[in-house]
């Protein structure tokens, strides 16, 4: 490509701020071009006023009067799944074109974890990043399937209360429904499940992630050997990603699982898995927002390193 792309985030909150900065200290491929929000008093719109940044308070339409509006190649939107609907079809209309990635589990368009089908959907108009869980734990069940055939594949998202704003809170019903959906259309498993636990212990604990999957069979050296290589991938973009502990692996028999089957015989694998933040913006502890702004980012990256204008 032989210039960057044009960027406006949609959503002054955390989420939206921590990409803001991310993309003005990481962004090779995309810059930044406005920070629309809806409260004039936000920190994120108070601090890309004093960066210099294009900005609104007034959301999509604000966006939309902004001079630089015609310039704007892609959006991100870290708002609401509700909200996300009526963004997405505003913009569209203005813009048939332009480029949004979703941060909301809203789910218009295809689901997306970088590591997993990062180079899939280059040319979509929309791509979901699924959920904070859903970029957490979806790379180790789609570690396991691809060297073993998962049944089922279960996974419980715990972040610290502090980490989960106003966005989140609204969207736990899309939260476990989008992850679950996904878990079986990225992951590979054949019937998803997805927990989301939010922790008001203090002083807050940093996000943790607990895979299970339950396959016919497998060997469990090409499944850890499997599970490590993605870990190791998904560090590149997400330094603070970790196993706790070893894969842990038990042979079970006459296991029930509803909606799957009765009396089933074969192998449990057990991932535990820590999400420590980069802190550019947000606390440490919150993991589970830095992974999606730091997923949102690296899938940007390669939409505008393939962007053919």
């Amino acid at each position: 490509m032989t210039r960057k792309l044009k960027a406006a985030i949609i959503g002054s909150g955390n989420i939206g701020t921590d990409l803001m900065i991310k993309i003005l200290r990481q962004g090779r491929y995309v810059e930044m071009g406005a920070m629309v929000g809806i409260d004039p008093t936000s920190d994120g719109l108070a601090r890309a006023q004093r960066l210099g940044l294009a900005t609104t308070a007034e959301g999509v339409e604000g966006l939309a009067r902004l001079p630089e509006f015609a310039d704007i190649d892609l959006v991100f939107d870290a708002t609401s799944a509700a909200a996300h609907m009526r963004n997405d079809a505003f913009l569209r209309g203005l813009k048939p074109g332009i480029r949004m990635i979703d941060l909301t589990p809203a789910a218009i368009g295809p689901y997306c974890i970088p590591v997993v089908n990062g180079d899939a959907h280059l040319n979509a108009l929309n791509v979901n990043m699924v959920t904070c869980g859903g970029q957490a734990t979806i790379p180790m069940v789609a570690a396991v399937s691809r060297v073993a055939r998962v049944t089922y594949a279960e996974i419980v998202a715990s972040i610290s209360s502090k980490s989960a704003g106003p966005g989140t809170r609204a969207n736990i019903d899309e939260f476990t429904e989008t992850t679950s959906r996904a878990i079986e259309k990225l992951g590979g498993a054949s019937k998803g499940k997805a927990i989301i636990v939010m922790n008001p212990a203090e002083p807050p604990l940093i996000m943790r992630d607990t895979v299970y999957t339950f396959s016919e069979g497998g060997s469990e050296d090409a499944i850890a050997a499997s599970i490590e290589e993605m870990v190791e991938a998904v560090r590149r973009y997400v330094p603070g990603y970790r196993l706790k502990q070893k894969v842990q692996f038990d042979q079970v028999q006459g296991l029930n699982i509803p909606g799957v089957g009765h009396g089933l015989a074969g192998l449990k694998t057990s991932v535990f898995l820590e999400v420590e933040g980069a802190a550019h913006y947000l606390p440490a502890y919150a993991g589970n927002l830095d992974i999606m702004t730091s997923a949102a980012l690296q899938t940007a990256e390669r939409i505008a390193f393939h962007f053919e204008a």
